[in-house]
C-alpha cells in the first residue's frame, strides 16, 4: 500500500503516484483562514476542537490531525511539533466574533478606533497593524525606507522588527530558545514515527521580498534598476544569514524532512516584478547557492512560493535548482494551467492551482466547484508533478460546503 510520503515524493519525481497527493495547512501560503476553519469545523459538528492561529500575521488556522485525515491529506508541517500543549495557547477571538487562540506570546494591543497593532519592545514604535473589518495583519514599519545604511551591523535587529520575523510561526517562534535545534530534531523525529505523511518545512530564504521588507516596496523596485549596487550588498548580507539557517536546518532536519520551502514573491497578476535579465542579475545566482546547499548537506526537494505571473522566470527558477512552485497563480498572465503544464510540467512540480480561491471557491455553487477541480486535475497530474492545493490560502469568506466540495471533487478523481 502506498504512503502519503511515497505519494508526494513519487509526485515531486514525475512519476505516476496511486492517486494526486493533496495539501491543506502544510505551509502559510497552502493553508486556511481561521474564519474559514472556525466555520468548517461547525459545519462538520468538530465544535470540539480548538481554532489554534498559528500564523498570526495571516491569521491562519493549524488544522488538526483529524481534519487532515478526514480531507486525505498528505503533507504536515514540522512546525506543529511545537505549541503542543493547552499552556502554549491564550484565548482570543476573530475578526468575525469566533473563539480562537493565539501562541501565547502574541498580544496585539486593541486600539480605540477597533484596530489591532503590535509594539516594539520598546511600546512606543508601531510595527504592524490589523485594521478594523480586516482579517490578517499588514507591516506598518520599514527600517531602511530613507535610504540603504553604511553598515549592516544592526540588519539582524532591523530584521527582528520585521512582522514576518517578529511575529514568525511555528517552529520559528522558538527558535531563540538556547536548545532550540536539538528539540527541534527530537520533535521531528517522533513526528516521522508517529505518521506517513510527507513532512516539510518551511525556512524563508526570502531574497526579494526582504529587500520590499526593509526598503519598502515602492523603492525596492526602483532600487533593482537605479541603484543594484546597493541592492547586491544588502542581497548578499541576506544570503550570509539565510545560508546560516540552512547550515543548521540541514543538520537538524535534513534526513528526516522531505520538502524545504522557500519564499520570494516575485510575480504581479500581470507579470513579473521585474525583467528575466534582472532575475538573472540578482537574484538567480543566489538562488542557486541556497538551492545547491539543500542538495549538498541534505535529501531534501526544493519549494518555492511565489505569487502571480512567474512563468517568464520559471526556466532560470528552474536552472537555479527549484523543483516545486506554489501557489501556481493560474488567474495571472501566461499561468494558465494547460500552459504550464506543457512548457515546465517535466521540469517541476506544480504545488496548487487546484481551484481558484477567488472567483470559484469563495462564490461558486459546489458543481462549479467539482467542474474546474476535476478539470484542473485532469491538465496537471498526467506524469506526476502535481500535488493538489487551492490558488494560495482558503480566504476567510469560503462557505464550508464548498471547501467540502472540493475535497469530494479530488476523491472522485482519486477513486477512478
Amino acid at each position: 500500500m502506498t504512503t502519503s510520503r511515497e505519494r508526494v515524493l513519487a509526485a515531486i519525481l514525475h512519476q505516476n503516484p496511486d492517486k494526486v497527493p493533496v495539501d491543506m495547512g502544510a505551509t502559510p501560503s497552502s493553508g486556511i483562514s481561521a474564519i474559514a476553519y472556525s466555520n468548517l469545523l461547525k459545519h462538520l459538528g468538530r465544535t470540539d476542537l480548538p481554532v489554534l492561529v498559528y500564523d498570526v500575521v495571516q491569521q491562519l488556522a493549524q488544522p488538526d490531525i483529524s481534519i487532515l485525515d478526514h480531507f486525505g491529506i498528505d503533507v504536515l508541517d514540522i512546525g506543529r511539533v511545537f505549541n503542543d500543549q493547552h499552556s502554549d495557547w491564550i484565548p482570543t477571538t476573530l475578526a468575525n466574533g469566533a473563539p480562537a487562540f493565539y501562541p501565547k506570546w502574541f498580544n496585539p494591543e486593541k486600539q480605540d478606533d477597533g484596530s489591532y497593532v503590535t509594539y516594539d519592545g520598546d511600546g512606543k514604535r508601531i510595527l504592524s497593524r490589523m485594521p478594523i473589518g480586516a482579517t490578517f495583519f499588514d507591516q506598518t514599519y520599514f527600517p531602511y525606507v530613507d535610504g540603504y545604511p553604511d553598515s549592516y551591523d544592526n540588519l539582524d535587529a532591523e530584521m527582528g522588527r520585521i512582522m514576518w520575523a517578529r511575529d514568525a510561526h511555528s517552529p520559528w517562534d522558538h527558535a531563540g530558545e538556547e536548545d532550540f535545534w536539538q528539540q527541534l530534531r527530537e520533535r521531528t523525529i517522533k513526528l516521522r514515527q508517529s505518521t506517513d505523511k510527507a513532512l516539510l518545512v518551511v525556512c524563508g530564504c526570502n531574497l526579494f521580498e526582504w529587500g520590499t521588507f526593509l526598503r519598502r516596496m515602492d523603492n525596492f523596485l526602483m532600487d533593482m534598476m537605479c541603484d543594484p549596487e546597493n541592492v547586491e550588498k544588502l542581497l548578499d548580507q541576506l544570503l550570509i544569514r539565510h545560508l546560516a539557517t540552512l547550515e543548521k536546518v540541514c543538520k537538524a532536519v535534513g534526513d528526516i524532512v522531505d520538502i524545504i520551502r522557500f519564499g520570494d514573491d516575485l510575480g504581479m497578476s500581470s507579470g513579473p516584478f521585474m525583467d528575466a535579465e534582472t532575475y538573472r542579475y540578482l537574484f538567480k545566482p543566489r538562488h542557486k547557492i541556497l538551492c545547491d546547499y539543500v542538495k549538498t548537506h541534505s535529501k531534501m526537494h526544493t519549494y518555492i512560493h511565489s505569487c502571480g505571473s512567474i512563468s517568464l522566470l520559471m526556466p532560470d527558477m528552474i536552472e537555479a535548482g527549484i523543483e516545486i512552485f506554489n501557489p501556481v497563480q493560474t488567474n495571472a498572465y501566461l499561468m494558465q494551467p494547460d500552459y504550464l503544464k506543457k512548457e515546465f510540467g517535466r521540469q517541476c512540480c506544480f504545488w496548487g492551482g487546484g481551484v481558484e480561491t477567488v472567483g470559484t471557491l469563495n462564490v461558486g455553487t459546489p458543481e462549479q466547484i467539482r467542474k474546474q477541480v476535476l478539470e484542473r486535475l485532469g491538465i496537471f497530474s498526467p506524469g506526476g508533478g502535481f500535488v493538489f492545493n487551492t490558488v494560495h490560502n482558503i480566504l476567510p469568506d469560503v462557505p464550508p460546503e464548498n471547501i467540502v466540495a472540493m475535497f469530494d471533487a479530488v476523491k472522485e478523481f482519486n477513486s477512478k
